[in-house]
């Protein structure tokens, strides 16, 4: 098994606590301990750490032990090392308490006080909050009133939250007010897993590493960008939180113009720090909101129906576990989006996304304008497309660049051809789930790929218009998809109105 840091860092985090609210539950089994031991398997988490697991469910130290052992051997993303795991699971504790009860923030400090004193740590303490985004800002209150969020100039306190962050513009706003008041901007690390994948860290790489990019990354050269997040999967037992979220709201929002921003930003002075995160709300800031004649013309939302997928007859939305079976909600948005600035004037950027779609996909499509003067004959040039470069983010992560070369023999014959590259031909790739690197930036300090607030204010700004005209118009035609397609067939015609198709690319198929 490969060694080389998932994170690019070659030093271990900060000694630390780290609390774990939601101990219990699947974000923290399936992905946050595989990640811990992930760090900890390359040296990246420090030395000297321990855990502490909160939750409802009654448990104890050793229950708790014997069960996140069972957990890992279950998630883990690489062989566990029974050496290394000993370590983690003795540095291991629980906590049972309710998170409306400030005695449970009580006997959270004095477990704190105890485990740093077992284990000679500072006083570093993160809590990751992997609960539900109710209690985001009662447990962030508990802690403040308890203490615990109170930084000294020798012990940073630090709070991950998970998204969603608020489901409107202005429940986002009512909750940031509420975190501020106990804890700094400096200390919230509002997490995006997509932001931990290699590919979307890899496009800054791409652009500002490769002199030949920069220059044609503009309105000059480039006709459109297309964003694609798709996934095979229906809501799975998640039907009670997605029927009262959205498609929209669990992937755009947030995801979506979050990569977005990563494509089409100005060049930051330095990749830490807030240089990064400068650039990308500029970008967001640019994308005018749309009036509610614009969101008719420019927005395409669906629902699934009944379909086949992998031969496999697969069921309708509305008949979804937890979901209301008049539910409106969407499954699928395609939408236009236009990013008024210097560098991108009048170039459509198109995203969509969606549930029970064709294949699991996320790619993001760079189309390049068509050369100023065709040479070859009409015959030859119908044949000819414009450049594509695609970045394709998963399942498989590499980047295809599309381009025309002459077939071999005495005529001219052009064909397109893909240059392929997959991460996979850097050799064996290490195991992840997504959150090592964000959980290791929060350990260091390092805030450049977690969410500003004000990145999230303008997302909101965004999709908040468009949302509320879906609110006040109801859709007549739901379910306008079948599973195991692309979409209903208003998002071609969305596209195809920009005289643009959508592209279906699969590396490696």
């Amino acid at each position: 098994m490969s060694t080389k840091p998932l994170t690019g860092h070659e030093c271990p985090g900060d000694p630390c606590t780290i609390v774990i609210f939601g101990a219990s539950g699947d974000l923290t089994k399936r992905k946050l301990l595989p990640a811990l031991y992930n760090l900890k398997a390359l040296k990246l988490l420090p030395e000297n750490f321990a855990v502490i697991g909160v939750a409802v469910s009654d448990s104890n130290d050793e229950l708790f032990r014997t069960q996140i052992t069972s957990d890992i051997q279950q998630f883990a993303t690489r062989p566990v090392d029974q050496a290394e795991w000993d370590d983690f699971s003795k540095r291991s504790y629980y906590l049972s308490g309710d998170f409306n009860n400030p005695d449970t923030f009580q006997h959270l400090g004095a477990k704190i006080t105890d485990v740093q004193k077992t284990w000679n740590l500072s006083g570093n303490v993160l809590f990751y909050l992997a609960i539900a985004p109710t209690f985001f800002g009662k447990v962030v209150e508990q802690l403040g009133n308890a203490g615990l969020t109170e930084e000294k100039p020798d012990a940073w306190r630090r709070v991950i939250i998970e998204k969603p962050f608020g489901h409107d513009l202005q429940s986002a706003r009512d909750l940031n007010a509420d975190l501020t008041k106990h804890v700094a901007e400096s200390q919230i690390y509002r997490i995006d897993h997509y932001l931990g994948k290699e590919t979307v860290q890899n496009i800054m790489v791409f652009r500002f590493g490769n002199s030949v990019f920069e220059p044609i990354w503009n309105r000059r050269y480039i006709d459109y960008v297309q964003i694609t997040v798709a996934e095979e999967l229906g809501v799975e037992l998640r039907g009670g939180y997605y029927d009262h979220s959205g498609v929209t709201r669990d992937m755009v929002q947030n995801h979506i113009l979050s990569v977005l921003s990563l494509v089409a930003m100005e060049p930051p002075t330095s990749i830490s720090g807030d240089s990064v995160r400068n650039e990308k709300v500029k970008v967001l800031e640019a994308i005018r909101p749309m009036e509610p004649e614009e969101v008719l013309a420019n927005t395409v939302r669906g629902q699934y129906g009944a379909g086949i997928i992998d031969g496999k007859n697969v069921p309708a939305y509305r008949t979804e576990p937890n979901v209301n079976p008049q539910s409106n909600t969407e499954t699928f948005v395609a939408m236009k989006l236009e990013v008024d600035n210097w560098r991108w004037a009048d170039v459509p950027f198109y995203i969509r996304s969606g549930k029970r779609l064709a294949a699991r996909t996320t790619q993001i499509v760079i189309g390049f304008k068509r050369t100023p003067l065709l040479l070859f004959g009409k015959g030859v040039e119908d044949n000819i497309m414009p450049n594509r470069l695609v970045i394709h983010v998963q399942p498989d992560e590499g980047i295809t660049m599309d381009i025309h070369a002459k077939r071999p023999g005495p005529g001219i014959s052009i064909a397109n051809v893909p240059l392929d590259f997959s991460y996979q031909e850097f050799g064996e790739s290490n195991a992840a789930t997504g959150y090592e690197t964000l959980l290791y930036d929060c350990m260091i300090g390092d805030m450049t790929l977690f969410h500003r607030y004000d990145s999230v204010d303008a997302s909101w700004r965004i999709v908040n218009p468009i949302l509320d005209v879906w609110q006040a118009l109801h859709p007549r035609d739901f379910p306008n998809y079948a599973a195991g397609t692309w979409g209903p067939e208003a998002s071609d015609r969305l596209i195809e109105k920009s005289g643009h198709a959508w592209h279906h690319y699969l590396l490696n198929k």
